[in-house]
């Protein structure tokens, strides 16, 4: 279960090394009426998951500490994050890697860089499928 109600916006962890890409996501994903969590490293991610149930997480997958694959393996173990889906949001664009970040439980593959609205019309594509709320 996540953190959703009627009269919250949904939250978004942004999980990404490069503090210029998280920032500049974040800062859009709140102008377009998200509420926004950042983590640094996959380790990061796992503790601001656990404590903060968001609704979608970006995960960029070469982190430090525990990489996006396997940080997604842990949240997809456990009862408490499995249901948050994840969306891979990498520079790793080569045959097959979508594939293997499907295989680590990612939802979906947003390939880096990426324009900030089609970011956001994917966060709010996987939350409506999810039933989830949509900001506006």
């Amino acid at each position: 279960m996540t953190n959703s109600s009627p009269t919250l916006k949904p939250l978004v962890l942004v999980v990404d090394d490069y503090d210029d890409a998280r920032e500049m996501y974040a800062e859009y994903l709140e102008f377009s009426g998200f509420r926004v969590a950042q983590a640094r490293n996959g380790q990061e991610a796992l503790d601001q998951a656990f404590a903060l149930t968001p609704d979608i997480i970006l995960m960029d997958l070469s982190l430090p500490i525990i990489d996006g694959w396997e940080a997604t393996r842990r949240l997809k173990n456990d009862a408490r994050t499995r249901a948050i889906p994840v969306v891979a949001l990498t520079g790793h664009a080569m045959t097959g890697q979508s594939d293997e970040a499907k295989g680590a439980g990612c939802d979906s593959f947003v390939t880096k860089p990426c324009l900030p609205d089609e970011l956001v019309a994917e966060v709010r594509r996987i939350l409506a499928l999810r039933g989830g709320a949509e900001a506006r």
